[in-house]
């Protein structure tokens, strides 16, 4: 009986610990929909690069690819790939 109940704990305790990873999990970012405040969450992106991605956006229409978001003055192609989990094109 001891048994189960230190098993049952270890599965709880499981249970729980992943639950909490997947909480603090990023949310995806549509690149063609989100507007500078939610843009300057991403790495390397302050407030005036956010403003520049859409600016630009605005400018050109919306981006075909994750990738296209170099093509903004500010932003290379190592902070695409930083933020690459994290970014769509819906």
């Amino acid at each position: 009986m001891k048994h189960t109940s230190i098993f049952a704990t270890l599965v709880l305790l499981f249970s729980l610990a992943t639950g909490f990873a997947h909480a603090n999990e990023p949310s995806t970012i549509n690149i063609n929909a989100a507007n500078a405040t939610t843009l300057s969450a991403l790495s390397g992106i302050g407030q005036s690069k956010a403003e520049a991605i859409v600016a630009y956006r605005e400018a050109n229409g919306p981006f075909a690819s994750v990738e296209d978001l170099a093509n903004v003055k500010g932003i290379g192609a190592r902070t695409v790939e930083k933020n690459a989990q994290r970014l769509a094109v819906k």
